[in-house]
């Protein structure tokens, strides 16, 4: 088989901008995306595509509580399911046509991707990941109340549900992801972390949460013995000091630097530190490098050019 790269592709190539969220919008934005995804393609590797989906999941649970009178409440599990759909169509379409402007004999699938959680993990207890639109206090109390939810006043913006984030243990669908990638498809998966299910005695069920989409790319990377996981996200390199005088750019870190700057806490936790935990991850399980840069890096990145690198040593 040819290399194979995990991408885990950031929200910032879905959504650049507030004012231009329309599915259209979006579209275009991820065609961009899918450029640069087809240059690494077009350089032998074989790819399987992760995304986000955090706004996504917010826009739908937004038009159910609005259309609540009129129609029935779509569970959060159900909404990433959705979401998966939606986006992997967006996916296979622009890759598809960039595929044929290329003359490029490939195919690409979506598979709607379950990722079993502990129904132990301690996030359940505490949950923190904020979803849906905003509220007064009042109505959320209402809802905590009347439906059980969990709720938390979100940065003085106004009141939100939260559900979990427990940590990503085993990908269902695993086996059917290396069937595609040696059919010579590039599959897109486990979008949005996957659709979080627990393991009971009758079988897998749904759950109320959302899974780290990073966490779980590095998972899926480390299951199918990936030559290398990609974080796509906004930035073009990894940095310390960020956002200071003394701001450095990282090209490449080992395993025990990584853990180092982490444990330094020079990652903030709602930015970078989950994609630095997650190349971690992929490195402790056996992966060999990991790397984490922008959209229009990609290419040049997997050939070593740009981008921070992780490496085992």
């Amino acid at each position: 088989m040819s290399r194979v790269a995990v991408v885990a592709v950031g929200g910032n190539s879905l959504i650049k901008a507030k004012d231009r969220q329309s599915v259209p919008d979006q579209y275009d934005a991820l065609c961009e995306t899918v450029e640069h995804v087809v240059g690494m393609i077009r350089e032998g590797w074989e790819v399987v595509l992760t995304h986000g989906n955090g706004p996504q999941v917010g826009f739908i649970l937004l038009r159910s509580e609005i259309s609540r009178s009129q129609l029935h409440p779509v569970p959060v599990d159900s909404a990433v399911a959705d979401t998966q759909g939606a986006i992997g169509y967006q996916f296979q379409k622009a890759l598809f046509n960039e595929f044929r402007k290329h003359g490029l004999d490939k195919g690409a699938v979506t598979l709607v991707t379950q990722v079993v959680v502990d129904a132990q993990d301690p996030a359940f207890q505490a949950p923190s990941k904020p979803i849906g639109p905003f509220m007064e206090e009042a109505q959320a109390r209402e809802r905590e109340k009347a439906d059980g939810w969990s709720v938390m006043e979100d940065a003085g913006r106004g009141w939100r549900r939260v559900v979990a984030s427990p940590k990503p243990k085993r990908i269902v669908e695993l086996e059917a992801i290396r069937n595609l990638i040696q059919a010579g498809q590039v599959v897109i998966a486990v979008g949005g972390g996957g659709v979080p299910v627990v393991e009971k005695p009758e079988g897998l069920d749904g759950v109320a949460a959302v899974i780290d989409k990073d966490y779980a790319s590095g998972l899926l990377a480390a299951n199918l013995g990936a030559d290398t996981f990609v974080i796509s996200t906004a930035v073009e390199q990894v940095y310390i000091r960020f956002g200071t005088p003394e701001q450095e750019g990282l090209t490449e870190v080992t395993l025990e630097q990584a853990r180092t700057l982490l444990e330094e806490g020079h990652f903030a936790k709602g930015s970078m530190r989950p994609k630095v935990e997650a190349a971690v991850a992929f490195l402790e399980a056996g992966g060999s490098s990991a790397i984490i840069t922008n959209p229009q890096n990609l290419t040049r990145a997997v050939r070593g050019e740009a981008g921070t690198r992780f490496v085992r040593q």
